[in-house]
């Protein structure tokens, strides 16, 4: 099974983006990167060519949730990018989710993975039950949107770690679980909710944990991550 780390690059410039991976440029294998909605609106394709030319796997975090049609027509052009994962919002609906892999889907059959979000780490029972308007135990949401988008033909989830198992055992050991809200166990939670650590996101289940500030924070931001993937990948 296929474990990795992604540090989440939350940066507000390709500069900045820059400077911080310099501190890898030594390291025989490149860690693997998620660029998000701040780093990709502030600098766009290119950052996204370069970091590839560099060696890094990427995983592109702009979670699209529109129109079936408009995803479709944006994950054509994404899929150019030659990005290794991409994502959209499970609330989208199955139909959206398809219409996405649809446009992702190259003319050789190849594409990225397409993973879909279920809630953000950021959500509680509380707030999901109040402010989205959905009732019941967020578990059963999480797991109802993760068979959506294995009925859509989607690769997996994000998830926070502490449903990954949940997930895989309603979709099964293939379907990949994607797991942001990693802190090791002496960091500051921040403004996440469902958390856990890497080793125990491991024992639960994940396949990829996404890592941003108790990697990029750190003093030492490549001894982190190689904590990172010492705790999580064996």
């Amino acid at each position: 099974m296929e474990r990795d780390v992604i540090i989440a690059c939350d940066f507000g410039s390709a500069e900045e983006a820059y400077k911080f991976l310099d501190k890898f440029e030594n390291e025989s294998r490149k860690p693997y990167l998620k660029i998000g909605m701040e780093l990709y609106y502030a600098a766009g394709n290119e950052i996204v060519k370069e970091l590839k030319r560099r060696g890094h796997k990427i995983f592109l975090d702009l979670k699209l949730h529109d129109i079936p049609n408009t995803v479709k027509k944006a994950m054509k052009v994404l899929s150019a990018l030659d990005v290794d994962m991409v994502n959209v919002h499970a609330s989208g609906t199955k139909e959206m989710m398809a219409a996405g892999l649809e446009g992702l889907t190259r003319a050789d059959g190849s594409r990225p993975l397409l993973i879909a979000v279920t809630q953000l780490t950021s959500t509680s029972q509380q707030a999901m039950n109040e402010q989205l308007g959905i009732s019941g135990d967020i578990n059963d949401t999480i797991v109802h949107y993760a068979r959506n988008a294995q009925e859509a033909g989607l690769d997996g989830v994000v998830c926070s770690p502490l449903e990954a198992g949940l997930v895989k055992s309603a979709c099964g050991a293939t379907f990949k679980a994607i797991t942001p809200g990693i802190r090791f166990a002496d960091s500051a939670t921040d403004d996440q909710v469902r958390i856990t650590t890497p080793a125990r996101a491991r024992e639960i289940g994940s396949d990829y944990i996404v890592v941003g500030r108790p990697i990029t924070a750190s003093q030492d931001p490549v001894a982190a991550w190689r904590r990172c993937v010492d705790e999580f990948c064996g």
